[in-house]
């Protein structure tokens, strides 16, 4: 008797990696012109928010490990839309902040990471994206710990509409 291998689709991770490459795939058509990825668009989003913060303060704010986070920021550095500076208390540490044209990047792709995240939700009944959001979130949230690279703060809950 042989032993037949698993079937993937029975498993949520199957359906979670490859909707996570769906969700890059709409993210890259949508936010071409501006040539930017979705860890790109985070990093520079979550230093926007956070202005002089560290780099290993950003990898966990985006769910990066620490070596990923530096070629990130290289290659955004390098194409003006963020840069570094020495900590005035410790000399290892490079605060990161965004650029003018990191900020009017920020401004003139958001409407195209909006139209991406909507593209992703559209399959959906309109009644059942609110539940969706929320039980993502709170899978993300309650299987953190278990990341290579867990969040420095629990993923938002998303906000019920009134």
């Amino acid at each position: 008797m042989s032993h037949l291998p698993i079937d993937l689709e029975n498993y949520p991770g199957y359906h979670i990696r490859r909707l996570q490459q769906i969700a890059v795939a709409v993210f890259l058509e949508e936010t071409e012109e501006w040539g930017v990825t979705p860890v790109q668009y985070g990093a520079l989003s979550a230093v926007s928010r956070n202005p002089d913060i560290g780099q290993r303060t950003l990898a966990r704010l985006i769910g990066l490990d620490t070596s990923t986070i530096g070629s990130v920021v290289d290659r955004l550095e390098a194409r003006e839309l963020m840069a570094r500076k020495s900590s005035p208390t410790d000399r290892r540490t490079w605060l990161l902040s965004v650029t003018p044209q990191g900020r009017k990047l920020l401004k003139n792709a958001e409407p195209c990471v909006l139209r991406a995240q909507q593209r992703m939700l559209d399959p959906l009944p309109q009644d059942k994206r609110q539940l969706f959001m929320e039980m993502l979130a709170f899978l993300t949230t309650e299987n953190d710990k278990l990341a290579r690279s867990p969040s420095a703060t629990p993923t938002a809950r998303p906000r019920k509409k009134a």
